[in-house]
């Protein structure tokens, strides 16, 4: 799928995206960016505590089971908790690329609802990339891999360094953070992208 709108189809000096030489290989749990992530922590007991694995190429693939937590209409995932899913299935492509990044635009379909308790398989692979803007694309299927495709999004994210978190974040959350060695350890795997 591509972009409709102007600001998530990639300029004409775009580039292919290249997997980075030390990214995790094709089929490896990438693990959470930070436990108490509403999308991908452990921290968050209502969180979706989505599990992401690496595609091939520059691709992930993650899943996460609908609870009654997430809901919005009765008996139905709350749409923004989809929304979620997709932006963190595709903010995870940052493991395959070595870069940090934050979403700049995500524009979302919805196209089916999707019942509590159903496992939503999610799909995410950068398209291409242009400067500092990384343009990706995600599906999300009702059920596994071969289910009916219920939500997909088409996002760029704008690639940050560091800092910025350091900047903007509350200070209590970011000296916690930079006290986890499980952080620390993440943080040092994007380094080696100046």
């Amino acid at each position: 799928m591509s972009g409709t709108s102007t600001g998530l189809m990639p300029p004409a000096d775009a580039v292919t995206p290249v997997r980075h030489p030390e990214a995790p290989a094709p089929g490896e749990l990438l693990g959470a960016h930070y436990g108490q992530c509403f999308g991908c922590g452990g921290g968050q007991p209502h969180g979706l505590q989505l599990e992401a694995r690496a595609g091939d190429g520059v691709s992930v693939t993650a899943e996460f089971t609908v609870r009654p937590a997430h809901q919005g209409a009765p008996g139905l995932a709350h749409g923004g908790v989809l929304a979620t899913a997709l932006d963190e299935t595709l903010g995870s492509l940052n493991w395959l690329l070595r870069v940090v990044s934050v979403t700049g635009r995500l524009e979302t379909d919805f196209l089916l609802p999707v019942p509590v308790d159903t496992v939503l398989y999610l799909e995410a692979e950068v398209t291409a990339v242009a400067g500092r803007k990384i343009y990706s694309t995600a599906t999300g299927r009702i059920g596994g891999p071969d289910g009916p495709v219920a939500v997909r999004a088409d996002a760029v994210f704008i690639e940050v360094k560091v800092d910025h978190f350091i900047e903007n974040g509350r200070p209590a959350e970011i000296r916690a953070a930079m006290n986890d060695p499980d952080q620390i350890r993440r943080v040092r795997a994007f380094e080696v992208n100046p």
